[in-house]
């Protein structure tokens, strides 16, 4: 089965990503692709930036097309951020300025370290927290909708809501 599918059982890599991370002591994996090359979290997609440009790998590298990923992306391009999806070596991680997942529970999560070695100095970076302060207004209401990704409910608050 396609790994885009993640379908049925073909959770199962990602079930495996994160039951490894914890028997290592880590809150969550990241997977690599049958290359070598990052390919996402264990239900999140995986970002890097590193001198101003965001990189992240390809669907090609066995990553879900994740909505909040096309989001993400629509946002970076949107502040003229270079955005470069490409296979990513593991060894990108560690010298990346700042490193953050994206999914529909994780929204926009920023990485503190990888392999017990801080991102940066450990803290959320500017362009991340840009990306996120921009998602998380669009989805809140707090910013304009300029992507056209809300859709309106008229609730009539008289009536009562009965199940």
């Amino acid at each position: 089965m396609p790994s885009l599918a993640k379908s049925g059982a073909n959770y199962m890599n990602s079930q495996l990503i994160r039951m490894e991370a914890e028997a290592n002591g880590y809150v969550e994996g990241i997977g690599l692709d049958v290359n070598g090359y990052l390919s996402e979290g264990s239900g999140e997609n995986l970002f890097l930036i590193r001198n101003g440009v965001i990189y992240t790998p390809p669907l090609a590298n066995a990553a879900l097309s994740g909505i909040t990923r096309d989001s993400v992306l629509t946002i970076a391009r949107h502040f003229g951020i270079p955005v470069v999806e490409q296979s990513l070596p593991r060894e990108l991680i560690y010298i990346s300025d700042e490193v953050f997942f994206t999914g529909t529970a994780a929204e926009v999560t920023p990485i503190r370290s990888v392999d017990r070695i801080l991102v940066a100095d450990g803290n959320v970076g500017p362009i991340t927290r840009q990306l996120a302060d921009e998602f998380f207004g669009i989805a809140n209401g707090l910013k304009p909708d300029r992507f056209g990704w809300l859709t309106p409910v008229n609730v009539n608050t008289e009536q009562p809501v009965t199940v």
